[in-house]
């Protein structure tokens, strides 16, 4: 059975697209969450559990030395952080540098070479409709999503024609954790909202990755504002932007 590696797996989309995954695949979870990790596993029944800091340099490293070689990459790890920019702690903001931008890079760096190679394979990359402006509050977030939106767009190109497909999923908020992560819960972005569950957005992810579209936006409103902001004003999308993430 073809093999398929996690990273935030202990939780929300991740640990979603790790279901879904093991229906046909063997499972490799990867997280810092030990106990969650193995509690998924023993769902399962055919995964593996990899314990590792991907926000740590070292992580990645450590992460393909257990485990060579992938025929789906799925590189979900990351995390959010509100306020503004002046007030975060450097460290956090290497955190999230290092894990939503170093590792993802790293890792697929590393895989996707066997892939081309072999002429299979599957990435995908978990962006977020934050990748199509600018954040403010959220500055450095939605700057990495949008690398990682750019690097995935990149390198479906330089791979079209190989058999190897890359995918940037690119979810609204939902109902994953996130946001309670990222201490935003009082935004007008997510405050009061019905949002999208982890399951659903993992369901049609693993359907667009599979289908090897390039860019993947679920849901219907999500796709309009996406598509809308190649054509509103950069100033109008930078003022709005910051209103939806204020709590004022």
């Amino acid at each position: 059975m073809s093999t398929a590696l996690v990273t935030g797996a202990s939780s929300g989309i991740g640990l979603e697209i790790a279901r879904i995954l093991a229906r046909d695949h063997d499972v490799v979870l990867a997280a810092r969450s030990v106990d969650k990790l193995e509690a998924l596993a023993e769902e399962l029944g055919n995964a593996r559990v990899v314990a590792v800091d991907l926000s740590d340099p070292a992580g990645p490293r450590k992460l393909v030395a257990e485990v060579p070689t992938v025929d789906v990459l799925v590189n979900n790890a990351g995390f959010g952080d509100w306020g503004p920019f002046v007030d975060a702690p450097d460290a956090k903001l290497d955190e999230m540098i290092e894990l939503n931008v170093g590792a993802l890079t790293r890792l697929t760096h590393a895989y996707l070479p066997n892939m081309i190679e072999r002429g299979s394979g599957r990435v995908m990359n978990v962006a977020s409709t934050a990748a199509f402006q600018p954040g403010p509050l959220m500055a450095v977030y939605y700057a990495t999503k949008a690398y990682v939106l750019s690097l995935t767009e990149a390198l479906a190109e330089e791979a079209r024609g190989s058999g190897v497909t890359v995918t940037a999923l690119c979810p609204g908020p939902t109902a994953s954790g996130f946001q309670s992560g990222a201490t935003m819960e009082e935004s007008r972005l997510v405050k009061g909202r019905k949002l999208p569950t982890a399951a659903s957005v993992a369901a049609y992810g693993v359907k667009a990755m599979n289908r090897g579209d390039v860019v993947a936006v679920p849901g219907i409103t999500n796709k309009v504002m996406a598509a809308s902001i190649r054509f509103s004003p950069r100033p109008v999308v930078r003022r709005l932007v910051h209103r939806m993430q204020d709590t004022k």
